[in-house]
């Protein structure tokens, strides 16, 4: 089937849902989307409406998480292909594997469902990273189920990071069938090893019906690197967009603040070789790539420590929110202007890459801001209430890619309670790390967002935040 022939449905909402269909603009490629009641307003839906001239190319939906919905969805529009965005079902191998089974089968634009099922698997990532001599978080690479094996482990983890000169250490202890910062303690004792390791296992018996227990050394003081990945299918052409650094976050350990490259040697002074790190971290996660033939869009997470040992993390199979801030310094064959999501499109859709590595340069730094509605002095708590007035001045060094439609007093626009509060992203792109924290912080200061809740009080948001931290970007 040609591009032309192809008609992607848009499983997704908000900002990223805005920029796949940019994308499939770009492209040339039709397209649906769906969207909810309480999204009736964004601006996925007006850009929707506005390109596709009819609501032929708009359906609503109950929820964006209903597989059956979604799917019913692409039947009746006639869709050929999916795009999941991030979150929702864009790492559901189940999903992914239904959406090419089905007896009317659609292109997935992510990787396949056995790539998906094989690195979603926290505990298979590690053994397969492990394989390949890459480095990860010490500890087990799996299940532990006996309780003196479990204790032996944590000693020799004690043992290790006593030898590094680690004054405190500690062990995180884990329900190996677990998520979301669930069935997870620390132990600083190691006498007191025990009778953490049968409450958690008692828990995960609980809450998991599984009594597996991780043990792994608990990393402090670290940066957060990615590496940004793209492949063709058939895995034949695997290429990489650089790295990014991710370390400024929310006290719930939420991005704020992403940068690309992940180090900066050349302006910063860092313990390490800054430079060799993010060589080793990339080669690392081109290794694992092509081991498992990767083939589209993925991220390879990585925690580097103050003395410059990097650790893998895990793999987002999936486009990430960030991926703009690794377009931004990328250049294919010398022009600007990559679109990581229109590549992955098109890879997905069967296309070569039409480059390889030695096609791809990088140029200066770029920033993204997360612009949320939340209060970072009260736990980062998401603010509730409608925008009255939402504007920048624009720049040729500045991207915003928001769903918030053009808003006034007149006009507002009610956050929807039922998504997290996020209104914008804003890449920054400078020549040199200066001059990007310069332009960074002119756009935030030139920055207007206003609104009011129900009960009159004015709009909280996280700008003066991002602007504090400008300054402590790519420092360690």
């Amino acid at each position: 089937m040609n591009d032309s022939q192809h008609k992607v449905l848009v499983a997704n909402r908000g900002e990223i849902a805005v920029r796949i269909v940019q994308s499939c603009i770009k492209l040339g490629l039709d397209f649906v989307c769906v969207y909810t009641a309480e999204d009736a307003h964004s601006g996925h839906v007006r850009l929707a409406r506005e390109a596709g001239g009819s609501d032929k190319r708009l359906y609503r939906v109950s929820s964006y998480h209903d597989a059956n919905e979604l799917l019913a969805v692409a039947d009746e529009a006639g869709a050929t292909a999916i795009h999941p965005g991030y979150g929702f079902f864009a790492e559901d191998y189940r999903f992914a594997r239904r959406v090419r089974r089905r007896e009317r089968s659609l292109e997935f634009i992510g990787p396949s469902w056995r790539v998906i099922r094989e690195l979603g698997d926290k505990i298979n990532t590690k053994r397969l990273a492990r394989s390949l001599g890459v480095p990860t978080v010490p500890g087990s690479d799996k299940p532990i189920y006996d309780e003196m094996e479990a204790e032996k482990i944590a000693r020799s983890l004690y043992e290790f990071q006593q030898q590094q000169g680690i004054e405190t250490p500690l062990v995180l202890v884990k329900a190996s069938a677990g998520g979301g910062g669930m069935g997870i303690e620390e132990v600083h004792d190691i006498d007191l090893f025990r009778s953490v390791y049968r409450r958690i296992r008692n828990y995960a018996a609980r809450q998991f019906k599984d009594e597996g227990v991780l043990i792994e050394q608990r990393i402090r003081d670290f940066n957060h690197l990615e590496v940004q990945i793209l492949a063709e299918r058939g895995a034949a052409n695997i290429v990489h967009f650089g790295t990014r650094n991710c370390s400024i976050q929310s006290t719930g350990l939420q991005k704020r603040l992403e940068v690309a490259p992940g180090f900066e040697p050349a302006t910063v002074h860092y313990r390490f070789d800054a430079k060799k790190v993010i060589e080793d971290i990339t080669e690392h996660s081109l290794a694992m790539a092509r081991e498992v033939k990767y083939d589209s869009v993925g991220t390879w997470e990585w925690i580097v420590t103050r003395e410059g040992n990097p650790y893998l993390m895990e793999v987002n199979t999936r486009i990430q929110v960030e991926n703009g801030v690794s377009a931004a310094i990328a250049r294919i064959k010398g022009h600007k202007g990559v679109d990581i999501i229109a590549e992955q499109i098109r890879c997905a859709l069967g296309n070569p890459l039409g480059y390889t590595q030695d096609d791809i340069d990088f140029d200066g730094v770029g920033i993204e801001y997360r612009i949320i509605a939340e209060d970072p002095d009260n736990r980062f708590t998401p603010w509730v209430g409608r925008i009255e007035s939402f504007r920048w001045e624009e720049a040729e060094w500045l991207s915003m890619h928001t769903h918030v439609p053009p808003v006034s007093t007149d006009s507002p626009y009610d956050i929807p309670t039922e998504f997290d509060p996020n209104l914008a992203l804003a890449i920054i792109w400078g020549p040199d790390l200066e001059e990007a924290r310069r332009r960074g912080t002119r756009f935030l200061d030139h920055l207007v967002l206003e609104g009011r809740n129900n009960a009159g009080d004015a709009l909280k948001s996280n700008v003066d935040f991002l602007r504090r931290k400008t300054e402590l970007i790519l420092l360690f």
